[in-house]
């Protein structure tokens, strides 16, 4: 059974800031009444797995201010201009302090479908060293390295609990392995 497409009547931005949009549609119902939808309109995510040719992986450790604690993550941000490479490429240098000479997209998912319309495109980065950008002054990040082993383990004991983070990772595993074999570990 095909399910009925809902179609949007009207768009109204709410509150706007630099970083998303809170929308209220209207929109047509299944039985063809008009309904509400509130959402978070935002211009994407990238998101970058580094990896070291020694197997390292690059994460960061930065204090969430929703949760007041800390979270280890992999370097993620909003999409500026429209260009989600351009922004992993910052992304990395101001979190990470890396560049990378190998670029690839490895996948891309919504983080909430049922209250945002972000698109977060994952990276995988190799070739990598040392490189600097200007961080945002609420960021601060400790820079940490970990096998793809101990990764796993700090997973499995639920110290890595950012959503984007355990996505990415379940959506580049089989790439970064791949890429692992390739250098010979």
């Amino acid at each position: 059974m095909a399910l009925k497409k809902l179609e949007t009547l009207a768009t109204k931005t709410l509150f706007k800031n630099p970083y998303w949009e809170y929308r209220l549609d209207e929109y047509s119902l299944p039985d063809g009444t008009a309904g509400e939808y509130h959402y978070v309109h935002s211009h994407g995510a990238s998101l970058v797995v580094p990896v070291h040719e020694d197997g390292a992986l690059v994460l960061v450790k930065q204090f969430r201010y929703l949760w007041k604690k800390e979270s280890i993550e992999f370097s993620c941000g909003g999409v500026k201009n429209a260009d989600y490479l351009g922004s992993a490429k910052n992304e990395l240098a101001e979190e990470a302090r890396l560049s990378a000479t190998e670029w690839a997209k490895v996948a891309e998912f919504n983080p909430f479908n049922g209250a945002t319309d972000e698109v977060c495109k994952v990276y995988l980065a190799t070739g990598l060293s040392s490189a600097s950008r200007a961080r945002d002054a609420s960021e601060e990040f400790e820079i940490i390295k970990m096998s793809v082993g101990e990764f796993e383990e700090v997973v499995n004991r639920g110290e890595i609990w950012d959503g984007m983070t355990l996505a990415a990772w379940m959506l580049s595993k089989q790439h970064v392995l791949n890429y692992l074999k390739r250098v010979g570990r």
